[in-house]
């Protein structure tokens, strides 16, 4: 009741219709008017005290404070009240302009918005390999919240835990022949966070960014956002077209995804790579390589990251646990030259200050304890069970007219179609435990193949063989 007492004189105070120096009712009279508490409306005059609106003075009573009557911040705005406003006789003041964005703050909505009305969001990827070890791993947070207690409800280093960078740094020297020094990893939330630090730190408004076409578009709305001039890099069967970059541009960044083109699902050859890799250190560009599944390879041993082949520190690498694991864990990371971690380090104190230090804790022992070794070869097994499903199912229940792209790693396949068919419509068909996305969706340029990206990340052999066999007869009409 008081603070509904407090807000109406505010209210016609902030409106001008309440003049320097008007009187209130004392507490007494409007405590007996209203038929309420005293103390109720002793409350709520002390409150339009205490924020400055009232002041009170012995034998003089309540009164609106002489330095708000004149200049009533919102007068004119509208306010609930039986009474007509004291200024109404005086001619209204000019509406207020609508609220606005600067130019990058009206392009990250309109980007965001765009990516949620695809049909390309991250979610529909995700990965849930039956089998995860969730007792163990809540046994470790149990013992992690134990052991260290406090310290993990504290601030946390921005670049991450020092036991988590040591543990990164190793697997990605192991698994994936990354050259770095624990100093050099940079613990974030997500790709996403990722790529837009990258994307901040290394590019100036109206510097050149390349990027695969087609790509993560997720990649895209980032560099755009950071105001880069965005030009496409067109992929064919050896990746993406190096031949294409031109030799006198100002040094900028190029994004690319080496090991697991996104989403065609090819392997930049060793050609390519160096091709690049050259063109960064002539042009002084950086090269942002975004791994993001080269983790789940099905046939053979996974192919060297590209930055496993930089001699010259222009390559910054993108891991993540968000898909290998779970993704509500929140938790990926950024492998930068050693001349840049601790700008990198600093930015992000004051991009989002640090990533929760109690998950980064029982990740870093779920990886020294051999847990995560031993998930990553029970899930492989899992997803190269369902990648051959699909690829079984495809064959025999969609017919010739379709072809299938390379399928020899991560959580999708890409089902190529006939010139001229509606893969949007197509993909609007509803599934259960695999997620279909039109492949025209992920080119920027007019020129768009027809294809379905078929994720498998949350399916089973069963579901696979079902749904694409009910699919059968639309994809053949």
């Amino acid at each position: 009741m008081h603070v509904r007492l407090y807000r109406r004189p505010r209210e016609h105070i902030l409106a001008g219709a309440l003049s320097k120096g008007a009187r209130l009712p004392s507490a007494r009279v409007l405590a007996r008017d209203l038929g309420i508490s005293r103390n109720t409306v002793e409350a709520a005059y002390a409150r339009l005290v205490d924020e400055g609106f009232v002041m009170r003075r012995t034998g003089v009573g309540s009164a609106v404070v002489e330095s708000l009557g004149e200049v009533a911040p919102f007068s004119g705005s509208r306010i609930r009240s039986d009474r007509p406003p004291a200024r109404a006789s005086q001619p209204a003041p000019p509406s207020p302009s609508p609220a606005t964005l600067g130019k990058r703050g009206a392009l990250m909505p309109a980007l965001g918005q765009a990516e949620s009305e695809s049909d390309t969001g991250t979610g529909a990827w995700a990965t849930n390999a039956p089998g995860f070890p969730w007792q163990r791993w809540n046994r470790l947070l149990s013992r992690e919240a134990r052991r260290t207690g406090a310290a993990l409800l504290s601030a946390s280093p921005p670049e991450g835990l020092q036991v988590l960078r040591v543990q990164i740094a190793h697997h990605a020297s192991l698994a994936r022949g990354v050259r770095c020094e624990p100093d050099q990893v940079l613990v974030v939330n997500s790709t996403q966070q990722a790529i837009d630090t990258a994307a901040r730190l290394l590019l100036d408004p109206g510097k050149p960014a390349f990027i695969e076409d087609p790509c993560y578009p997720s990649a895209l709305a980032a560099l755009k956002a950071a105001g880069a001039s965005v030009r496409g890099l067109p992929v064919d069967d050896a990746g993406a077209v190096t031949d294409r970059l031109p030799g006198n541009a100002r040094p900028g960044l190029v994004y690319v995804t080496p090991s697991h083109q996104f989403p065609l699902g090819m392997t930049m050859t060793l050609a390519r790579r160096l091709s690049l890799l050259n063109w960064a250190s002539k042009t002084g560009s950086y090269v942002l390589e975004d791994d993001y599944d080269s983790e789940f390879r099905h046939d053979g041993r996974p192919i060297t990251a590209l930055q496993g082949l930089d001699a010259r520190g222009r390559v910054l690498y993108i891991g993540t646990f968000n898909k290998i694991l779970f993704p509500g864990l929140r938790l990926a990371y950024l492998i930068v030259p050693s001349g840049l971690a601790r700008a990198f380090a600093s930015a992000r104190r004051i991009i989002d200050g640090y990533s929760p230090p109690l998950p980064q804790a029982v990740l870093a022992e779920f990886m020294a304890s051999g847990h995560f070794a031993s998930y990553l070869r029970q899930a492989r097994h899992h997803f190269r069970a369902c990648r051959d499903a699909v690829v079984k199912a495809v064959g025999r229940h969609w017919g010739n007219a379709v072809h299938l792209g390379p399928a020899s790693t991560g959580l999708h396949v890409v089902v190529r179609l006939p010139r001229g068919a509606d893969d949007v419509r197509l993909a609007r068909h509803p599934v259960r435990g695999i997620s279909i996305a039109p492949l025209s969706r992920y080119y920027s340029r007019r020129r768009r193949e027809a294809g379905l990206l078929i994720g498998y990340g949350t399916a089973t052999v069963e579901e696979i063989e079902t749904e694409i066999r009910r699919l059968a007869s639309i994809v053949r009409s």
